[in-house]
């Protein structure tokens, strides 16, 4: 008589729970612990089981996070107007921005060329996670002119948008003048910030935002989980 593994029959139950929507795309399931707690097994028999469902593109583990039932990537496009909130909200997703460190500090050599700016002069600079229905897409690193905007952090801080931060500041429309993108692996910090592993691919982007005239007004780095987003390139007017 043909036996089935434990694994494998938690597998299949697995499976069935998350195709009748017991669990959904972006929900992450239960440890490893209490899976073997319910179906009376081993850790390593729920592990066996789980990277069943990993492989084939089920679920998707990350160190220190857990199990998270795929997703369909947050597509993303990239153009003269690069709007996050806008971006996502026209893709059905619940925009949302951290702030994780906001100060006033001298520019350094590249945000002096980039903003345009005399040496000695200070940027705010920001740094926080993009979220896309409460999962990190992207870590940003932005800076912005300080003797142009002194209220800009505060504004931030009040409403979680560049867009309307910027309006508030007297700009109510900006483009992006130039964009660069480049693939490489994610740090340990931002592997922490993006609920990946550290060395898993990440695309970065660098970016200079310019007002109506012309006048840049900010300059970003943002790195984007690579199994979490999709860029589209649009050739917007």
């Amino acid at each position: 008589m043909t036996t089935t593994p434990l694994w494998s029959s938690i597998a299949s139950i697995l499976r069935a729970e998350i195709s009748a929507g017991q669990y959904r795309p972006g929900d992450r399931l239960p440890t490893e612990a209490a899976f073997a707690r319910r179906f009376g097994v081993n850790r390593h028999t729920v592990r066996h089981a789980l990277s069943t469902l990993v492989e084939d593109g089920t679920i998707t583990t990350r160190r220190g996070a857990g199990a998270f039932v795929t997703r369909t990537p947050t597509d993303y496009p990239l153009g003269r107007r690069v709007r996050f909130h806008q971006n996502l909200a026209a893709a059905g997703r619940l925009p949302q921005r951290i702030f994780l460190h906001l100060e006033t500090r001298n520019a350094d050599t590249s945000e002096i060329a980039a903003l345009e700016l005399a040496e000695g002069a200070k940027v705010h600079a920001a740094e926080g996670i993009s979220l896309a229905d409460g999962l990190p897409i992207a870590h940003f690193r932005s800076a912005y002119p300080a003797a142009r905007f002194p209220d800009l952090p505060r504004h931030l801080q009040s409403c979680g948008s560049v867009t309307r931060a910027l309006a508030a500041c007297g700009v109510p429309d900006y483009t992006r003048a130039s964009t660069r993108l480049s693939a490489r692996r994610a740090s340990a910090i931002e592997a922490q910030h993006l609920m990946l592993r550290e060395g898993d691919p990440v695309l970065q982007s660098i970016g200079i935002n310019v007002d109506p005239g012309g006048k840049p007004i900010e300059f970003g780095h943002t790195c984007f989980a690579g199994d979490h987003v999709t860029l589209s390139i649009m050739n917007d007017r």
